[in-house]
């Protein structure tokens, strides 16, 4: 890797020998095996069977998780804050791992719409629970930095499954609980 970073710094009009630059190959390859952890991560250890039985049956939010992630087509961070949320069926999840979820998939190549869903998606499988969902909201940089250079747009996603799909009283109750004391 550090041999490509070299030769994009070159084509990029730079001096991979200079001061500044000498060390930049291994810190770059250092930042973007981080900032894509999330492929190797296996998330039943993460998630470590912090499963417990609890006779619950009310919706359960964990929000404000912050989020960043790389934008698949440019290369570029976006970030911003998640809000998920879950009824109990039989179990609850450990309230930590909610966010480390949401690092998982996070830490890859992304669309924010993808990452939305596979962070319900994962809730659901594992969790098993009447309804899951899930709120993003992001800034793309490739939409600040670049391309139409709109500094304060926000882009919105959503995924709703189960009960917060198909009773729209439980989807307004979390769209109201997730927007309180803002």
């Amino acid at each position: 890797m550090h041999t490509l970073i070299r030769e994009v710094l070159e084509q990029l009009g730079e001096d991979p020998g200079r001061e500044g630059l000498v060390r930049t190959p291994e810190r770059v390859e250092k930042s973007l095996k981080f900032l894509t952890s999330g492929y190797a991560a296996d998330v039943d250890e993460i998630l470590n069977g912090a499963l417990f039985a609890v006779d619950y049956s009310e919706m359960v939010i964990v929000k404000d998780i912050d989020f960043y992630s790389l934008c698949e087509h440019h290369l570029l961070p976006f970030f911003g804050k998640c809000h998920v949320a879950y009824i109990p069926r039989n179990q609850v999840i450990g309230l930590s791992k909610i966010p480390r979820l949401v690092d998982v998939f996070s830490r890859r190549l992304q669309v924010q719409e993808r990452l939305t869903n596979e962070i319900a998606e994962i809730i659901r499988e594992k969790v098993d629970p009447l309804g899951v969902g899930v709120i993003m909201e992001g800034t793309h940089l490739c939409m600040a930095m670049r391309g139409v250079e709109k500094q304060n747009a926000a882009t919105v996603t959503s995924a709703m499954l189960g009960a917060f799909r198909s009773d729209a009283r439980t989807r307004a109750e979390f769209l109201q609980l997730a927007q309180a004391s803002r």
